[in-house]
């Protein structure tokens, strides 16, 4: 594992332990096993990059759950996906906010809209760059949402 995010994680599970938070504890131990899977899968040391796309593949699950057991009537199972996940946003960058969002979707659509991409073409350009410019500040998803409505129109 890299130096800093990894040595964030690694505090806080000590910290967890400490304190006998027992939720806290299980959201970071999953964590860690996951940057541990990728590691090996991969034979690589993940950096803070690697670190934060795992981050946010697990918060995006917990998302899909706390969906999955709303629509279910679950409220219980999914308050417990929704502490989870508030664990695990502790340790993405500030979210950007709804006007950056836009304002990057508009610059990424003018930009992919200069060069004449009209359709797919452009939507997976525009999502290209707003990928690298909102990685781990944004959900993708919903950016997604905002650019095929925005190419829509």
């Amino acid at each position: 594992m890299s130096a800093a995010l990894a040595a964030r994680i690694t505090d806080a599970v000590k910290a967890a332990m400490r304190a006998r938070d027992s939720t806290r504890l299980q959201t970071l131990r999953l964590l860690q096993a996951a940057i541990k899977q990728k590691a090996i899968d991969e034979r690589i040391t993940p950096d803070d990059a690697a670190i934060l796309a795992i981050i946010e593949k697990q918060a995006k699950q917990r998302r899909e759950s706390i969906a999955a057991y709303s629509a279910a009537n679950r409220p219980d199972s999914a308050a417990q996906e929704q502490a989870e996940l508030d664990i695990l946003l502790e340790f993405l960058p500030q979210q950007a906010g709804p006007e950056e969002i836009a304002t990057a979707v508009a610059a990424a659509i003018a930009q992919v809209q200069g060069q004449g991409l009209h359709g797919g073409a452009a939507m997976g350009a525009a999502m290209g760059q707003l990928k690298a410019a909102l990685a781990g500040r944004a959900d993708m998803a919903h950016v997604s949402s905002l650019v095929r409505q925005q190419l829509a129109n």
